[in-house]
């Protein structure tokens, strides 16, 4: 019966609609039975083929934005539904691969190796499917392992503003991590840093266990937003093999750009500061994707471009709603020198007490009590109107400063295994404590 249904569908006439208009960054088609989410291909009177997504339909017209450039496409030009379905690659062979958003090779290394076809959307594992996070993932940054750390399964958004070292914190990260595999998104990234970030910050030791997925400024929004897609579907892939991946996503600030701009050219009416409500709808769908199943599981870290700095405008604090935690990194601390430059105080891990026992727990406190005492006098110690004695807390702030600024502060390239980061913290704990 399945082949007489295929042969049926085979032998059935093509449906072929046409483009009626071309406005914007989208085109309107008529004739071709097609839903949201469909990909079509239309062809220009010079047999140049592009294909586009419906991301909206009314009346018996669809409304497409277009995978590639929208240059030469015309009124009457054909539209055709696209064969073999929306489908991504998968599998170990694309370890060490740069990929598009479609899943294209773009690395110049030939085509993918043995790989597995899949279906680009799925839904998120249902709530009582997720295994508890109960476990720490070591990243080999000290100050995030020990003062924010990360469960192996969570979902942890870097906030920062343009600048201040998000790409290079997450190479660290890619090389530094426990995970079997990691997952690179770069998404609305200038094309000149995409190859500075593969060859300086991730480097031959991070790519060979890293897939990276690119999507540069210049490519057309679906094209950004698919991105997205296709990293977290090829983290799914390794989830359900069992093994424990590192998907990172730099960043989802771009996608909600990229979701604007779709948006608007499909009729959704801007809400705030221009974003349609499919934005944030779209932000939940992709960030739920991530974390843990019945067996597996995708740490998620998606870096937040705040705009001017502000932390409160409506992407950050809609990612922050939905994120386990954030790490946040100041521009005060990137221009002093002070790396990798992430706020302690500010920065939050909603699982670390699940994932660390009481006395980790105690110690990543006992140093977060010195910074806060420290950070609220501040103005009294930049005055010289601070006087010893008057807390024990600055005090000790104050008297080992040298050693707090040692432990927080490390190179790009270095890597400090988790046990010895905790050692190191229990020692300059101890210190602390005997100058309080």
């Amino acid at each position: 019966m399945r082949g007489l249904a295929a042969a049926l569908e085979a032998a059935a006439p093509e449906r072929v609609g046409v483009v009626t208009s071309v406005l914007g960054l989208g085109l309107e088609t008529a004739g071709l039975p097609c839903a949201v989410g469909d990909l079509v291909v239309v062809t220009n009177d010079d047999g140049a083929a592009t294909e586009a997504e419906v991301v909206a339909s009314a009346r018996g017209r669809a409304t497409c934005m277009p995978l590639g450039r929208i240059t030469g496409l015309r009124p009457g030009d054909p539209v055709r539904a696209r064969r073999g379905g929306d489908v991504v690659p998968t599998g170990a062979g694309l370890l060490g691969r740069v990929l598009d958003g479609l899943g294209r090779p773009i690395d110049g290394k030939g085509p993918l190796g043995a790989v597995e076809r899949v279906p680009l959307d799925r839904e998120a594992p249902r709530a009582m499917d997720r295994a508890r996070i109960d476990a720490p993932l070591e990243t080999g940054v000290r100050a995030l392992d020990t003062l924010v750390t990360l469960g192996r399964g969570q979902r942890l958004g870097l906030f920062a503003g343009s600048g201040v070292g998000k790409s290079s914190l997450l190479s660290m990260i890619a090389r530094g991590t426990q995970a079997e595999v990691s997952v690179i998104a770069l998404v609305g990234e200038r094309g000149r840093e995409v190859r500075e970030f593969l060859d300086d910050d991730l480097g031959p030791e991070g790519l060979a266990r890293a897939v990276v997925v690119v999507a540069t400024s210049d490519e057309p929004a679906l094209m950004r937003r698919r991105a997205a897609f296709t990293a977290t579907r090829i983290a799914e892939s390794f989830r359900d093999r069992g093994a424990h991946a590192l998907l990172m996503m730099d960043s989802l600030t771009r996608v909600a750009m990229a979701q604007r701009e779709i948006g608007l050219s499909a009729g959704e009416p801007p809400a705030t500061r221009g974003y349609p409500p499919s934005t944030f709808a779209l932000l939940a769908r992709l960030l739920e994707r991530a974390g843990t199943a019945e067996a597996g599981s995708v740490t998620g870290i998606y870096t937040v471009l705040v705009d001017g700095d502000d932390h409160n405008e409506p992407v950050a604090d809609a990612a922050r709603s939905i994120l386990d935690g954030h790490l946040v990194l100041d521009r005060r601390l990137a221009v002093s020198g002070h790396y990798p430059p992430i706020d302690v105080l500010g920065s939050v891990s909603r699982v670390a007490a699940k994932v660390n026992p009481p006395e980790r727990t105690e110690l990543a406190a006992g140093l977060r009590r010195v910074l806060a005492a420290r950070k609220a006098a501040q103005d009294l110690i930049d005055v010289g109107a601070y006087q010893r004695g008057s807390s024990p807390l600055v005090d000790a702030a104050l008297a080992h400063e040298a050693e707090i600024g040692e432990f927080l502060r490390q190179p790009l390239d270095d890597r400090t295994p988790s046990p010895e980061a905790w050692d190191r913290l229990a020692r300059l704990d101890a210190t602390l404590g005997g100058a309080r």
